[in-house]
């Protein structure tokens, strides 16, 4: 079964205080306890789920609409608070009390829905049961709270194993970033230095076929001017024979 327990101030007396649990199985929309309390005296009382089906149609609300309000109402509590009033009026004569809860609006409230509670003979028995109610509810709250805590612990301890490895890898990421470039400075000027030889090569090879060049045009012009001296000391030769022959008598 489930149950909460709220605080809970009527319009009528705000500076009077009421404890409120409401229990129920599964939903509320199947029906629902209360016991309400001030500390002297005690009422309880239930709400059905036919009881639930007729608010819901009394107000043309849809149910699931309704079981949401009355959820947000007598459950929420400081989630909801200052949106709902509460009022109380006792029957002492016939031990009862009139318990009902509407919704604030901007311009008045609408009647959530009311019940009628029974006084309870033994209020101290019913203040006994919501003490250990709330101390059941401590209880567990202490024991989430450890284990959040000890998770805490551990994701925090993760955690700084985490940045630690981050670091690590941060330090690695730059020991490597600073070799990868060593080794490409080394490389380039590897590169560079042979880049230097084959253009001093290509210049030497350049000088040598310019000088190849320039003994080949000399040697041809030496030979032509050779060539041509041959050809006019022959010339010369025959020229003087001619005027020789030309001069002996016929």
């Amino acid at each position: 079964m489930e149950k909460s327990l709220n605080r809970i101030h009527t319009v009528s007396d705000p500076e009077a205080t009421y404890f409120l649990q409401v229990s129920w199985e599964k939903d509320l929309g199947t029906g629902f306890g209360i016991i309400l309390a001030d500390g002297q005296c005690a009422w309880t009382g239930t709400v059905s789920e036919a009881e639930i089906s007729r608010e819901a149609a009394d107000m043309e609300m849809k149910r699931e609409k309704y079981v949401e309000e009355l959820k947000k109402a007598l459950i929420a509590g400081e989630e909801s608070a200052g949106k709902y009033n509460f009022a109380v009026s006792r029957d002492e004569e016939n031990m009862e009390c009139h318990f009902s809860y509407e919704r604030k609006l901007k311009d008045g409230s609408f009647r959530l829905g009311s019940v009628k509670l029974q006084k309870v003979s033994s209020p101290a028995e019913v203040v006994k049961e919501l003490i250990g109610y709330c101390l059941d509810c401590l209880g567990r709250l202490q024991a989430k709270n450890e284990h959040l805590q000890k998770e805490n612990e551990r994701l925090l301890s993760n955690w700084t194993d985490v940045e630690k490895r981050l670091e690590k890898c941060v330090e690695s990421k730059e020991e490597l970033e600073a070799d990868l470039y060593n080794r490409f400075i080394l490389v380039l000027n590897e590169k560079k230095a042979k880049i230097r030889n084959l253009q001093k090569l290509l210049n030497e090879a350049k000088e040598s076929a310019a000088d190849a060049k320039c003994t080949r045009d000399s040697i041809a012009a030496s030979q032509m001017a050779t060539g041509e001296e041959n050809d006019y000391d022959g010339s010369t030769e025959e020229e003087t024979e001619d005027l020789a022959q030309a001069s002996l008598p016929s």
